[in-house]
């Protein structure tokens, strides 16, 4: 054979075996051409490939390609009793899988009405090392996207707090990310002995960290040039396309679920809900979203010591408290469609669940994940065309998507 007819064979089967665009070369106008932005490209956050219609350096559209990275979790979770669904959650958003694990078990226990039933130093734990875990997928977000847009040193600095955040979670349950510590009426462990000491001299150790980070960053004129007034999110728009989390807060909404539905122990806490103001451009760009991020670890700290002052004296630990007393072995709700939300760090995570019609059975019939991370990414074309492709790649990294989580 010859040398062309291989390379006929194999651009045919290339063709053959990949998604094709959307867009037609026929629907193109004069000097429009069609780049492909991943799906192996280190600014899309994971393995998304963007479909982009420029005019030069104008993005005219963007077309987002998903599906790269889909295990299955929905499919995994109709033939698994509810607690050995726990470990496919944490695989969701594998960067805040404290997070998910909160908003799934939360949700099991209220179709069993056993969520007011739980000690209160169980509900503590809980909201401690969620709020741990949050800290770490913002340090993430902020850190990547520094990267995103030139600035190296904040990564560096930030994968090294994030790493004694993943070391005190490791020390609870022996994972680093994927934790599988909370469980359906209780949790896998008490907190190790010494565990609210070392907590406590991290939050004194972070507090001037984030100080430095905010004048290195956040303040950076090279930084605010680059994500101020770029991919404007107007709060109308944001609520329409259902967007949640620093997304949405970032608009100027001050909307969060653990004020709005006010679940586990945080009515009990006090902590406020950072908002976009268009300090340094227009309420809703890249800049305020990205600053929403920051001023939460603060508001995390806060609660983090809230929590660790109640541990420490009002519900210290006893000899007698076993974390997995209230634990149910047979977990088998009454027949009934069900939905229960929380508040990830990237917004609202919610769980519909169908469980066995007759009610009988310990497996549920369909789990249904909303990811907040797919409605925030739907919202992308919206605000990137006209932008230059450099500021795409800005906005692209303010919206925080984990592709885990997108194609679940």
């Amino acid at each position: 054979m010859s040398t062309s007819g291989v390379q006929h064979i194999i651009s045919k089967d290339n063709h053959s075996n990949s998604e094709p665009n959307r867009t037609k070369l026929s629907e193109l106008k004069m000097e429009e051409m069609i780049l492909n932005l991943g799906p192996q490209h280190p600014s899309t956050h994971g393995v998304l490939r963007l479909e982009i219609i420029t005019d030069g350096e104008i993005v005219k559209d963007v077309i987002p390609h998903i599906g790269y990275l889909h295990r299955c979790f929905e499919k995994h979770a109709e033939s698994l009793p509810y607690n050995q669904i726990i470990p496919y959650v944490d695989r969701m958003d594998y960067v805040a899988s404290m997070n998910s694990e909160h908003a799934y078990v939360l949700g099991v226990e209220k179709m069993l009405g056993i969520e007011n039933t739980l000690p209160k130093r169980i509900e503590y734990i809980r909201v401690l090392v969620a709020e741990l875990n949050r800290i770490a997928s913002h340090f993430v977000a902020i850190g990547t996207y520094a990267v995103d847009i030139g600035a190296f040193t904040p990564f560096l600095w930030l994968m090294r707090d994030r790493e004694h955040i993943l070391r005190l979670l490791e020390w609870t349950c022996g994972a680093r990310m994927l934790y599988n510590y909370m469980w359906i009426g209780g949790l896998f462990y008490d907190l190790p002995l010494g565990f609210e000491e070392q907590c406590d001299e991290f939050v004194r150790y972070l507090k001037p960290k984030l100080a430095e980070l905010e004048k290195l960053l956040v303040d950076n004129k090279i930084f605010i040039q680059r994500t101020a007034n770029v991919g404007e999110l107007p709060m109308a728009l944001a609520i329409n396309y259902g967007c949640s989390g620093p997304v949405l807060r970032g608009s100027g909404l001050r909307y969060d679920l653990r004020k709005v539905d006010a679940y586990s122990v945080y009515p009990e806490i006090e902590f406020n809900i950072p908002i976009g103001e268009g300090k340094m451009g227009k309420t809703g760009d890249c800049w305020d979203r990205n600053y929403v991020r920051v001023a939460e670890c603060w508001e995390s700290l806060r609660i983090i010591e809230q929590c660790l002052e109640k541990l420490t004296k009002e519900h210290k630990r006893t000899r007698d408290f076993n974390p997995q007393e209230f634990v149910p072995k047979k977990i088998r709700p009454k027949s009934m469609d069900f939905y229960a939300r929380a508040e990830s760090p990237k917004g609202e995570l919610g769980f519909y669940f169908r469980t066995d019609p007759e009610g009988k059975s310990d497996i549920p019939f369909r789990v249904k994940a909303r990811s907040c991370c797919f409605v925030n990414l739907s919202v992308l074309p919206e605000i990137s065309r006209g932008g230059m492709i450099s500021d795409l790649i800005a906005i692209i990294g303010s919206i925080d998507v984990v592709m885990g989580e997108v194609d679940r």
